[in-house]
């Protein structure tokens, strides 16, 4: 019986980058060298024109009642806990809670600037959300102006630097503003203008770390077992018959 083996053989193909290797190495060794100095892992990608008029209209100042809380958002959060509390009881909740973020590591925190970038950035949830505004000082190229990073919609500022991510929501990923915060609107039209980012961390901007390519790999066959020959049918007759004791044997 002949077996044809390609069909119990299956090879990997190789996986060649698109770009030169000489460049993905150039792109791999910027990519360690901004992280030796920063600590992270960063990207830095341009947005399209959709996401710059959304911030371009989420930058502008909100009227005071924008930010009222209203009777409607008491009773749809008291409804809320009227029902949690009559449903589980607190150490329940304590429990689940603690359970659903010790299965959550990582944080991936897109922060988008007025002129059309966005850096990538991955923090443990546990980390104080003051790390990101550290980080961030010592990447923009105006430390000395101040800055606010925000939420939308609807529009939220992030004030409490002592909360961690997983405490303020922004888990497992999440995407804020940046925007300069200067008290003269003229002043601070002139500042958002960017670029905002080092060159050094701007270097980052499409590039990726391309995997390392894939020897073919040869499974091994399979083994190919062959069938016993089947067993030789007794006459029933002979089988039926009871031996019988010849003459000559005296007992």
């Amino acid at each position: 019986m002949t077996v044809d083996g390609s069909s119990h053989l299956h090879l990997k193909r190789r996986r060649f980058a698109p770009v030169d290797i000489m460049e993905a190495e150039a792109a791999k060794a910027k990519f360690v060298a901004v992280k030796e100095k920063f600590g992270r892992d960063l990207r830095v990608f341009e947005t399209s024109g959709a996401s710059s008029s959304l911030t371009q209209v989420s930058n502008d100042d909100e009227r005071d009642d924008f930010y009222e809380f209203t009777a409607a958002d008491y009773y749809r959060l008291l409804a809320t806990k009227k029902t949690d509390k009559y449903l589980k009881t607190k150490k329940i909740r304590e429990a689940e809670v603690a359970a659903h973020r010790s299965r959550i590591t990582k944080t991936t925190i897109r922060v988008r600037f007025p002129d059309n970038h966005t850096l990538e950035v991955a923090f443990h949830p546990s980390e104080k959300i003051q790390s990101l505004f550290d980080l961030l000082s010592r990447m923009v190229t105006q430390p000395e102006v101040p800055f606010i990073l925000y939420t939308t919609p609807p529009k939220k500022q992030i004030k409490d630097m002592s909360q961690d991510f997983y405490s303020a929501g922004l888990i497992p990923g999440a995407i804020v503003y940046f925007s300069n915060d200067m008290p003269n609107r003229e002043d601070n039209a002139a500042v958002n203008c960017g670029p905002f980012l080092h060159e050094e961390v701007m270097s980052l901007k499409g590039l990726d770390v391309m995997p390392e390519p894939v020897e073919p790999i040869q499974a091994t066959p399979e083994p190919v077992t062959t069938a016993p020959p089947p067993p030789v049918p007794q006459d029933p007759k002979a089988a039926g018959k009871k031996p019988v004791k010849p003459k000559w044997l005296k007992m």
